[in-house]
């Protein structure tokens, strides 16, 4: 009686761990990402009584204060057409990046021991903080559009593509320095005071509480050229040319060139993406060791 061989089943070679991903683990680990989001909203808001109802307080509270002080007290509101949904178009905007860049810049060192531990694709950890920023984003979003439909807004084919290419600016822009930030925050914790510095310059570097041609008659011909060139002037004009804009009478003159300079500014929030994407793989083989 003849014996019958087995044939023998090769394994795969053995892999360094986190060898085989990156950002693209990302998207394998799917599941681990929404455990990681669902832990962090509840950890944030453990013991709170409004829970996510913060989401709404926060821009509520926010707003207020930019229109009585900016809007009434100072007269802005006799210089720009509906100036609550100018106001509140920019600032949902503005808020989802800068919560992005904190949150994300705290990502890493916020779950050590969690690193510490066990094995996990370092990038969920950005990547989770962006998500939960956009958890945060939406009530802001449903109130903004409220607003915007009972100023007389509908929505159109080319004010959605604004929109949207608003929108994605603010979102590549953001992760990428997010995972920049985060990588570099481990090894020097000083970021985290630069980051909440650059919060209060962000909200003041973008026509969101006053119009942009404020800068260009009061401004350096040099000064306007670099406000321009910053990529969250071109996002936040085209959110307000998508949901301000429409409801006005339509003698609002917008930034030159808006759309040429919108996609200069996304291929450049691609790039930072890119560099960030590459800065945080390179440090990432670090983070146990230092943290």
């Amino acid at each position: 009686m003849s014996e019958r061989t087995v044939p023998v089943r090769e394994l795969p070679p053995l892999v360094p761990p986190g060898a085989d991903g990156g950002l693209r683990r990302v998207l394998k680990d799917r599941y681990l990402l929404r455990l990681l989001v669902r832990r962090e909203l509840k950890a944030r808001y453990k013991g709170s009584l409004l829970g996510l109802g913060w989401s709404y307080v926060r821009p509520a509270v926010h707003f207020s204060v930019y229109f009585f002080v900016v809007g009434v007290f100072l007269g802005m509101d006799r210089h720009v057409e509906h100036f609550p949904i100018y106001l509140f178009t920019g600032m949902v905007l503005v808020n989802l990046f800068t919560e992005t860049i904190h949150s994300c810049t705290r990502s890493v060192t916020g779950n050590g021991p969690l690193i510490k531990k066990v094995f996990l694709p370092r990038e969920l950890f950005p990547v989770a903080s962006l998500l939960v920023s956009l958890v945060h984003f939406l009530p802001g979003f449903g109130i903004m559009l409220a607003g915007a439909l009972t100023y007389g807004w509908r929505p159109s084919p080319g004010g959605l593509a604004a929109a949207l290419l608003g929108f994605a600016i603010i979102v590549v822009l953001g992760l990428g320095i997010g995972l920049l930030f985060a990588g570099i925050n481990v090894f020097f914790r000083d970021l985290e005071q630069v980051v909440d510095i650059m919060m209060i310059v962000i909200t003041w570097s973008v026509p969101m509480i006053y119009p942009w041609w404020h800068v260009r008659d009061e401004a350096p011909s040099w000064v306007l050229d670099l406000y321009l060139a910053n990529p969250l002037v071109s996002a936040v004009s085209l959110f307000q040319r998508a949901f301000w804009f429409p409801g006005t009478h339509g003698d609002f003159t917008f930034p030159p060139d808006l759309y040429g300079r919108a996609a200069i500014a996304l291929a450049v929030a691609g790039l930072v993406f890119l560099a960030g994407s590459l800065v945080f793989a390179r440090v990432q083989r670090r983070f146990a060791q230092e943290l």
